[in-house]
């Protein structure tokens, strides 16, 4: 019997940055880390499963709060868009000093995600979609008629382009090429409530 991929918004927490928590039986995968390590090992606990990897839509810090943390509490491996690699450990590029004044450093990513990798934790597979304009390294994760699209695009805009290696051209192209998905695809986004991507894409062109 084929399971069917849960998905549970275990956030918004600061900054309003939303965080899922993907489930295939006893794998879980986490996308972006704004929850408190407590909560998600109680919420791991109640479902019997144990966290196989942290992906990164991007590099802000605002979508790694807790990075530390999570890490820390269940040695799950971190993975980031490759041309994100500096981001988390610099905090001009994370955008967290050009907020706050102050540097902030968050662990390394273990792994490097290219456009096209497919990633397989358990019975959870995800396509990379390197989809490039919010940051260098910005990617979409697609799986199951569902894409988890990070700040590239929310149900009503996109994600701003004037931060460090944004990039207006390349967001432009990289909300085009969303287009080939199908409309019916579900988006679960940075910020914001889910939204079809043919509704989302409607209301940019």
């Amino acid at each position: 019997m084929r399971r069917k991929l849960k998905i549970t918004e275990l956030s918004p927490g600061g900054y309003a940055s939303c965080c899922y928590l993907l489930q295939k039986g006893d794998t879980a995968v986490l996308i972006d880390c704004t929850v408190n390590a407590e909560v998600l090992k109680s919420t791991l606990s109640r479902t019997h499963a144990s966290l196989a990897a942290i992906l990164l839509t991007h590099g802000h810090f605002d979508h790694m709060l807790t990075l530390a943390e999570v890490k820390r509490a269940t040695g799950a491996p971190i993975l980031l868009g490759e041309g994100d690699k500096d981001f988390p450990a610099d905090g001009e590029k994370n955008a967290h000093s050009v907020f706050f004044g102050g540097d902030a450093c968050y662990p390394t990513p273990d792994r490097l995600l290219s456009n096209g990798d497919v990633l397989t934790f358990g019975d959870i597979s995800l396509r990379v979609m390197n989809t490039p304009g919010h940051t260098p390294g910005s990617t979409v994760l697609l799986s199951d008629g569902v894409a988890f699209t990070g700040d590239t695009i929310f149900a009503a805009g996109y994600g701003r382009y004037d931060l460090f290696g944004g990039d207006g051209g390349a967001l432009r192209h990289s909300l085009s090429s969303l287009s080939a998905l199908p409309p019916s695809t579900v988006i679960y986004p940075g910020h914001g409530k889910p939204t079809t991507l043919g509704e989302a894409l409607s209301k940019l062109f």
